[in-house]
């Protein structure tokens, strides 16, 4: 009877996950798995817990020894710039992982491979104890042959050991963030078992060029035929791939193409072929349209394999100092995605392998936000996440998780070969993105050119690899933080930062627009708040300067919201930026950043500095050019009745004329309206320009707000600019609030 179960359970698994017929078969290894630690490196004599795949391992249960060291909820701020990640509060363990599995006989005489998508740090998988290898690799799959060790119709038994980060060799490429302090290690991406014959389809690989109508298919092919053991053996075998394209939404096939070629045996083989494709809707993130790929391998016996990958019709690429989607210049708006920092909040449990919770992540709030790219920052995310972004239409930079130096040359071409070969399908994937914060000779100008070679569809960043250090660089990420200043300065009285004036041009906006290649702003802000409202670790001198020591939640979150806004309208009204990505969407509650939410994360309840987004990421908008007067230290009340003159920024990230008005308003604190004029407007395409404005102060002395509301034509929808202007001498003054658009959730 057990045995019945068993395989009615495998039958299943087979079905659900694949069409269960040659040429590949598919067992879904993803649900509970036994689960356990140990201090040594021997397996436990049993296992007392069970765990999700994929997931981490603080959603083992019963809970870890140590999770409440991994989860801390502390109720006040430590001010605090990095951390040691050997400084341990914990005792390092294996992670052993256990699941029996039924294989149906009907698999005999098939190849078998055990695939993990990802799993950090150092993986060694055993089948019926047999030990099939060890892996450091933590962001690209880990794959084994399993034959030696699988038994046909009968119950087989998966062991998997992960090790902890600080047993990570020298030589793995990347993995240290001084911004983490702790790395939970686990298989954190889908796990399976495949069945082919003994030629498969290791690597499918789609490459678009939309302005050469082609398409070109890379293929890495891995032989499991043995090699050659006596003289005048065959050393390669004769293979035929097949490649059909199709709709993905309708399965219309509208292209095909057949190629011939050798496979090394017991090796992997590259095999490439280009095939025109002409009549083809093109994707982008404002309508994301698709294509499948299937790939079929024959070899003489028949067919052997089959593999299918979705994809995208999308050009990206640099062109002077901007971007260019699909030949159209093309400005990024978004944000920033930390998360693998994420994965030391209390808050996250099973959020990330969730899929409704990431579709409304990257989904819900974006598309209503205007965003249109996101930084997957310090750590890319698990696969399904992209598969998300390309069916809704999302770009990314793609960020490996490197930036603190670490990895040997080799083992980094190996890596990051692979991550290439492995999420290359992605059309949201726009930009990979080597390095965070730092530089690597042997990445930016050896690597890179090479990886170029392998996927010429996307632009390259390696972090601070400008010109000069780089043979050939695409692109930069300039990090324009204002009020880091405070952690160098000697006397804080004297820091004048003049918030809200977009003429102001500091040395780094000097250097950005002296670059001759795109200039990516993908950080800003430097004022995090933890969800409760406190300042994280790194912005406590930040809200004490501004607002003094016993600040609350709420004044803390409106001030966020302000600077914000604000410094996204300074950075968006610079005509030599090619982008604007905000930091930090998504990070560790308790952290040493912080992001836009409030209360428990499952609920992604948005705080009101994410909610000002809207206005600040309007495509067309008019921005106040003009420094703010309530948190300004320095600034200088208007005498009352006096005209106030300032400049509007005119900003149209569109390739087209828009028209439109423009609301000007005074609101008095008691948020009765004082002034009000109407200007007519219209913006050329990709307009960066200033419009002098006028408007009469009250004749009272007080605290007011002077906001610029920009509405086209034909829309139902403003993007409002505010400034906090002071009128006459008060000891003190109140400002009116005016709440930010309400997103749905």
């Amino acid at each position: 009877m057990r045995h019945f179960i068993i395989l009615i359970l495998a039958i299943v698994l087979i079905t659900t996950t694949s069409q269960a017929q040659d040429p590949r078969t598919v067992i879904n290894l993803n649900g509970t798995w036994d689960f356990d630690q140990t201090t040594t490196a021997f397996p436990p004599e049993k296992f007392t817990r069970t765990i999700p795949v994929p997931g981490l391992i603080h959603l083992a249960e019963p809970k870890i020894t140590e999770y409440d060291k991994f989860f801390k909820r502390p109720d006040k701020v430590e001010a605090k710039e990095q951390f040691n990640l050997y400084n341990l509060d914990y005792i390092p363990r294996y992670s052993w992982y256990r699941k029996k599995i039924f294989i149906p006989k009907e698999m005999e005489g098939k190849e078998g491979m055990i695939t993990i998508k990802k799993s950090q740090y150092v993986t060694q998988v055993y089948i019926n104890g047999i030990d099939l290898g060890t892996s450091m690799a933590c962001y690209t799959p880990i794959e084994f042959p399993i034959n030696k060790a699988i038994k046909f119709g009968t119950e087989n038994e998966i062991l998997i050991k992960v090790g902890e980060r600080i047993w990570l060799p020298a030589e793995a490429a990347g993995g240290t963030d001084k911004e983490k302090e702790h790395y939970l290690p686990g298989i954190w991406d889908d796990v399976f078992l495949s069945f082919t014959g003994n030629i498969r389809i290791n690597r499918l690989l789609v490459l678009p060029s939309v302005a050469n109508k082609i398409l070109t298919i890379k293929t890495q092919i891995r032989s499991l035929i043995p090699a050659q053991i006596f003289y005048g053996d065959p050393m390669d075998d004769s293979i035929n791939l097949e490649v059909i394209i199709t709709e993905k939404k309708s399965g219309k096939r509208v292209a095909t193409s057949t190629g011939k070629f050798s496979a090394k045996r017991d090796n992997l083989s590259e095999a490439s072929l280009e095939m025109p494709f002409s009549d083809f809707t093109v994707w982008t993130p404002e309508a994301p349209y698709l294509y499948t790929a299937t790939v079929t391998l024959k070899t003489k016996e028949g067919l052997s394999d089959e593999v299918s990958h979705q994809f995208g019709m999308r050009d990206f690429n640099a062109k002077g100092k901007f971007f260019y989607l699909n030949g159209e210049k093309y400005i990024l708006r978004g944000t920033n995605i930390t998360l693998q920092r994420f994965f030391e909040d209390p808050d996250c449990g099973n959020l990330v392998w969730d899929r409704e919770w990431v579709k409304k992540l990257l989904v819900n709030y974006p598309k209503q936000l205007n965003w249109n790219a996101m930084r997957i920052c310090v750590g890319i995310v698990p696969d399904f996440w992209y598969d998300i972004a390309d069916e809704n239409g999302l770009l990314f930079q793609n960020e490996w998780f490197y930036w603190q130096n670490h990895g040997w040359d080799e083992e980094i071409r190996k890596e990051y070969t692979d991550w290439v070969w492995s999420d290359g399908n992605h059309p949201c994937i726009a930009i990979w993105d080597a390095i965070n914060e730092n530089t690597d000779m042997f990445i930016g100008n050896t690597l890179i050119p090479e990886l170029k070679k392998l996927d010429p569809t996307r632009v390259w960043d390696a972090g601070y690899m400008r010109e000069g250090l780089m043979k050939t660089d695409e692109m930069d990420e300039p990090h324009p933080y204002q009020t880091y200043i405070f952690y160098s300065q000697m006397d804080m009285k004297s820091f004048s930062y003049p918030l809200g004036n977009l003429d102001y041009k500091p040395e780094i906006l000097q250097m950005i627009r002296n670059a001759g290649v795109p200039q990516l702003v993908n950080e800003y802000g430097w004022i995090w708040l933890w969800r409760n409202g406190l300042p994280s670790k790194l912005t406590v001198d930040t809200y004490n300067y501004y607002l003094g020591a016993n600040s609350t939640p709420s004044q803390n979150r409106e001030f966020q919201a302000y600077l914000l806004q604000l410094e996204t309208e300074w950075l968006r009204s610079e005509p030599s930026i090619a982008g604007v990505m905000a930091f930090c969407y998504l990070a560790n509650n308790y952290g040493y950043t912080g992001d836009w939410f409030t209360g428990n994360a499952k609920d992604l309840t948005p705080a009101p500095a994410l909610e000002w987004f809207e206005d600040a990421f309007a495509p067309s908008a008019v921005f106040i050019n003009l420094t703010d007067e309530r948190y300004v230290k320095q600034a200088v009340p208007h005498k009352p009745g006096e005209k106030l003159t300032f400049k509007l920024e005119k900003i149209n990230d569109l390739s087209q004329d828009v028209s439109g008005k423009i609301t000007l308003s005074i609101i008095s604190s008691e948020g009765k309206t004082v002034s009000k004029k109407i200007i007519p407007v219209v913006f050329s395409p990709f307009d960066r320009s200033s419009l002098p404005a006028e408007i009469s102060l009250p004749g009272s002395s007080g605290g007011y707000l002077l906001m610029a509301e920009f509405k086209a034509d034909g829309s139902n929808k403003s993007a409002l600019s505010r400034r906090f202007i002071k009128v006459g001498k008060l000891p003190d003054y109140k400002f009116y609030e005016i709440q930010p658009p309400i997103l749905k959730k």
